[in-house]
Parts: C-alpha cells; structure tokens; sequence
C-alpha cells in the first residue's frame, strides 16, 4: 500500500527512516514486560502495550509510578478519583503526599552526589555544578525565601534566562510548595505584566542583563516598570548574569526591596541545617505557564506536580530511554514548556546540559565566533545524547546544507534528536539522518496546556519520514471530524482529541472566572471530551501520527479541510533558496461565498519576489496536492508576526484578512508587523 505523506509518495520501507538496533535493551522494553508479568499478558509490540495502556487507565498510571519511581512520604490510596470524567478534572493519586523539588534533587534512580547535576553553557562561559553543589545551592536559595516568609501556595516569578540559578530558584520555590512562573528576559514589560499581574508574585527573580549573538542586552530598566506595576512583590532578587552590569535598580520607592542575589541567601539569621521539603498533595500546583494570548489576555494555566511529574518521567525513562548519566540538552527559554520538560530530567538521574545565548555562536579559543555548526560542536564538546531544538531550528540547518558528520563531528554520544514547536517537514526528517546518522528523532507534540506530550518517541517503533512515531502511553488521542466522529483509522485530516483522562491536565485556571476559561478552552467543541486545537492525520499502515498545524488554522477552500503546514512544506522542499518563510491563511469575509487560501511569502535577502515564482508555487502545491490546494493570492510581505516562543501568528491574521478588529497584543514578539496585515486587508477588499 502507498503511504502520501505531505505529497511525499513511495512505500513504507522507502520512507523507513531508523530501527533501534536492540530494543529488548530499552526501558521500554523492561516495562513492557513488567505489564506481561503482571496481568497475564504476551504484548511483544509498542502498539499492544499502548492499546492495554488506553483501556485501562488507573493500571498504567499505577505500574508508571512504580516503574519509574515516584517518592512520596504517603503512599497513595487510589489512582484516579473517576476514570472516565475529564471536567471536572478528577483527582489523581489520592491520598499521597510529596514534593515535587525533593523528586528532582532526590531521584529514585541511582546517581553519584559528585556527579554532574548540571552542565551550563552560554557563548562565552561554561559551569559544571554536581549534585551535592545544586542541593546546597537550593538550600542557600530556600534560606532566604524562608527569610521572606514565603509559604506553599505563594508564587515565585523569574524574569530570567535557562541558566543554572534560575533553576535553583525554581526547585526552592517549589520545594516550599510556592508555585514557579517564569517569563524570558527579551519579554517587554506590557507582555510580562499581561502574565504577572494576573498572578499576584510575592518574590521576583532577575537577571540584570542576558548576552545573546555576542550582544549584551540590559534587563534592569525593565525590571524597574515591572515592580512598579507589582505590589504583592516582597523583594526582588538580582542575579548579576553579566557581572560588568551590576545590580543596582534606579527605584528608591523600592530599594528595600531589592537584593543582589549573594545577598539574598544570606539574609536568613537562621537557616535550617537540612533542604526543607513540603509534604503536599500530588495535584498540588507547582508551575503557571500562559497560553500565547496573541488576541487577548493570556491564560494562566496551572499544572500540578504529580501530573507535571509523571507524565515527564514517563516521556524520560521510558519513551526516549534516558537514563542516570545521560546528558540531555533543550534549546529553549524558560517561558516555553520545553523548559520544564528539560529540568524534570534530574528526575531521571540524568545531567541536565542548560544554553543560554544564540544556537549560531561557538565558544573558540575564549572568544564567542559565529558559527552554524555551533550546536553540533556543543553536542559533541559535553557529550550530549538527547539534544531538543525547534522544528524551525532543523529547517534552518537543513537551509543552509550543515553537515555535521561531514565535516569531522562524530557525535559518537548522541541518541536522539528531539524537535517540536511546529510540524517538521518529511524533507527534514530525511535531512537529519543525512546530517547526523542514525540516531532516533523525535518529532513530538503536546503543548503548554499538558506541559507534556501526547506525540513521543518511542524505542520500540520505527521512525517515517514526516511522522511522530506514537502516542505516549496512557494517552487517548484520536482524530475527530467536525461532527466528533472519530475517523484515525481512515487516514483523513481531523481535529486532536483526548477521549480519556490524563493526569497531566492542568489542575486549573487562574484567577475568579478559571473554571470557565478551563471548560471554554478544551471542553467546548466536543463536551466532556479534551479539544487540543492541533489538526492531524493519522497513517493506518504505520500508525505515525502527521501533525497538520493548528486547527484555528485550518483552511476549508471549497469544503476541503487541511492545515496550512501542507503548505509550508511544500515551499520548503521546492524553493528554500528563495523563501525565507511564509504564512498561509484562510480568508472568509461575510461577503464571500467560499474561503479564499492567502499565501504570504517573506523573501530571502535579494531574492526579488516575481510572477514566475508565484506560477511554479501554484504549480507544485497543484501537483503534490490537489487543485483545491492552491493559494487563491500570493503576495510578498516584510515580516511573519511569530509569538515570543517563535510560534507563527494565524489566527490573529486570519482575523484581520477577515475583517475582524483584532487588538495588537504584546504577546507578538514582532507586533508592529500586524499593521501592515491590516493595511493589505484594507487595500484588498
């Protein structure tokens, strides 16, 4: 049987990408006997063990906690309060108590106190901290808070960069069950109040400035607007980030609340001798994370520990078979969800390899030099085996032609290839194996609201070329159409849905109206059933999952239904030296009979924008695609609006070229960009 894939057509064993080469040594493997021993079974495939883990719910996430280790004072009475109800979200692992820093510091898998905890690097520094260094780095952290009287349920903000003392201060907020919420330090001042003044923050984490493509970017006239806007604020702590910067915020009105960060731990007269931990309920909160609010004010979704804890164990140890010692590295912020992947791989026993600073500069000879195989010469520099980046990070490389094992890397320690953020496109997927060998990618999805992944990788599955190899186990997750039939067996297009409960549901919303916003955000389209907001497919021969881009960027040109990252991967296969990047979006005004498909194109750098491009575009989405397919308009624009975590802006566009008064919000990292849109909508009417 073919197997279409994007427009990319042959069989399966031509689009067969990567097999592990001994997968009963998998932790994987070793749990999927576990679960034959224990209930009688014979399961021999990932599959069977992921269709048992769906049906029966409170057994797999029990089995989980025990696999993978779970520390808990109290052990827990039952699994979930009521298997089959979504909303109100049950409850999970009642009547345990434990601390979700204690399970970081404290792994239950085996690890050297002497061995490195944490690998930190920047474009000129790098800083090794063992784990008997964190824990007493924590401790000193959780001095002063405890100084500050700070107590479970409290919030703690960073304004910081993905660097070591970020995490300290988030593992001893956390370890006191204060909750942890966290804004990148190139945020502007509207888009970080936007997020804390919702929350109310007792302590403010800083850095003073961040270093980014050899540049150094003060933080603390910001810092200076934000605690003007924050009185719940008790203090705010300075990390001197870049020593030449200092930690002095021009605010008389506050200077007595403000603390160099050396100055902070040792404000404690008293310390306790011993890290304090909380002993608290598994869905107590110990993260907020927003939703992008690129139309309105963002959502403050809360995640839970235990939820947030064994979901990322699960994802660690058993899907991608990280294990005590592995050095696990993500390109991320501290904003983006992937940060909180990354740190709960302390959990797994594993060294934590933390970048600040651009992927395109390499620490040479003590000076920081540009250079694109920055990222695979860090690879190979630490020793990574799990590298995470951006899908836009791989299609940048795969641009440019970076051939890493060409050009005298070995990368002899790498296992794995993490990317998510967007659809990563089949011609990258085959890139990859070119560039790096074979090692497994996993192209992953989930998102800020679980924090985690429904789409993960797997040791037990092979790896297609445009495809996410499975479902994570334990999560039930179909393709419904519009009416909410489920239609993943027939290989068509349909809306991501999670039919059974999954303990990384966030524990709430914020603020007074959360229990609406809660239900309004995934409960609406189909009630009582998880609504992700991602289109996809689902390929019956292999049971890979192809990620379509979100459905609020669905486009329905004369009935047909698909996602706009059909599109961005056709332009990035056919004219890559041309197009820099694009946006594809569906424009359905009240005078229209039919939505016309928009396709923006941002050029590269003298690259003129043309008549015949535009024709041999039309002609290959026609091709590779269907008539129904091609853009109604293509048009040159300046600049593609994206999120401050680099997301594509549709759907505030979409509204705009629909006639919609969208309000620029501070969400949009580039939103002056958004003008032009409302200005090409105005001039073609």
């Amino acid at each position: 049987m073919a197997v279409s894939t994007y427009g990319t057509n042959g069989s399966t064993n031509d689009n067969l990408l990567w097999k592990h080469p001994s997968p009963k040594d998998t932790q994987m493997w070793d749990f999927l006997q576990r679960v034959n021993q224990r209930y009688e079974k014979s399961f021999e495939t990932y599959n069977e063990l992921y269709q048992w883990s769906i049906e029966n719910v409170e057994q797999v996430w029990g089995e989980i906690w025990e696999h993978c280790g779970i520390r808990a004072s109290t052990p827990f009475t039952t699994v979930i309060s009521d298997s089959k109800t979504m909303f109100p979200r049950p409850t999970w692992f009642e009547g345990a108590k434990m601390n979700f820093a204690e399970n970081l510091l404290f792994p239950t898998q085996d690890v050297d106190e002497s061995a490195p905890a944490i690998i930190a690097a920047t474009e000129t520094t790098r800083e090794t901290v063992s784990w008997k260094e964190l824990r007493a780095r924590v401790q000193q952290c959780q001095a002063g808070m405890l100084a500050m009287k700070l107590q479970a349920g409290d919030r703690v903000a960073g304004y910081v960069a993905n660097h070591t003392n970020a995490l300290v201060a988030m593992l001893a907020a956390t370890s006191l069950g204060a909750i942890w919420t966290a804004v990148s330090p190139d945020t502007g001042v509207t888009a970080v109040l936007d997020r804390m003044v919702q929350i109310e923050p007792a302590l403010l984490f800083t850095d003073n400035a961040v270093m980014y493509n050899g540049k150094t970017h003060p933080v603390l006239p910001k810092v200076k607007e934000i605690m003007a806007s924050l009185p719940s604020l008790r203090a705010t702590v300075i990390f001197e980030t870049v020593p030449t910067m200092g930690s002095k915020v021009d605010t008389p009105d506050s200077a007595h609340k403000v603390f160099p960060y050396r100055s902070f731990t040792t404000i404690n007269s008293a310390p306790p001798e011993e890290l304090q931990f909380e002993q608290l309920l598994p869905d107590h909160p110990v993260y907020i994370l927003y939703s992008s609010g690129t139309t309105g004010a963002p959502k403050c979704i809360v995640h839970g520990a235990i939820g947030t804890l064994i979901q990322h164990k699960k994802e660690h140890i058993l899907q991608c078979d990280i294990r005590p010692g592995d050095k696990v590295f993500y390109f991320t912020t501290c904003t983006w969800m992937m940060w909180h992947w990354l740190v709960s791989g302390l959990a797994a026993g594993a060294t934590l390899v933390l970048y600040d600073g651009s992927p395109f500069q390499y620490l040479t000879n003590g000076e920081s030099v540009k250079d694109d195989l920055a990222m695979p010469k860090l690879i190979e520099e630490i020793g990574i085996t799990h590298f995470g980046t951006s899908a836009k990070y791989l299609s940048v490389l795969e641009q440019k032609n970076v051939m890493p094992k060409d050009q005298g890397l070995a990368l002899k320690t790498l296992k794995g290839i993490y990317s998510t953020g967007s659809p990563l496109a089949p011609s990258t997927f085959q890139y990859v194996y070119r560039a790096f060998g074979p090692i497994n990618l996993g192209s992953i999805t989930g998102g800020t609201d679980i924090i985690s992944l429904f789409g993960a990788p797997c040791p037990l599955h092979p790896v297609y070329t445009g495809e996410i190899q499975v479902l994570g186990l334990g999560m039930a997750v179909q393709a419904w159409d519009y009416t909410g039939k489920d239609i993943s067996m027939t290989g068509e297009p349909g809306d991501l849905v999670c039919v059974k409960p999954f303990p990384c549901q966030p524990v709430k919303f914020w603020g007074p109206i959360g229990d609406a916003k809660y239900s309004s955000s995934y409960f609406e389209q189909f009630e009582g059933v998880w609504h992700h907001g991602d289109f996809i497919r689902f390929n019956p021969e292999t049971g890979g999952l192809v990620m379509l881009g979100r459905s609020d960027g669905i486009l329905k040109p004369s009935g047909v239904r698909f996602g706009s990252a059909e599109i961005y991967n056709i332009l990035l296969q056919h004219v890559p030296d041309q197009v820099e990047d694009a946006l594809c979006i569906g424009r359905r005004r009240e005078q229209d009979s039919d939505e016309t498909v928009v396709l923006f194109l941002k050029m590269k750098e003298g690259v003129p924008f043309s008549d015949e491009l535009v024709n041999s575009i039309k002609a290959v989405v026609r091709k590779e695609l269907s008539a129904r397919h091609v853009p109604g308009m293509v048009d040159e624009c300046p600049e593609i609006p994206v999120t401050t975590n680099g997301k594509k802006v549709e759907g505030a566009v979409k509204q705009i070229l629909c006639g919609m008064n969208v309000k620029t919000s501070a969400s949009v990292a580039n939103a002056g960009c958004l003008d032009w849109y409302r200005e090409w909508a105005n001039t073609h009417a």
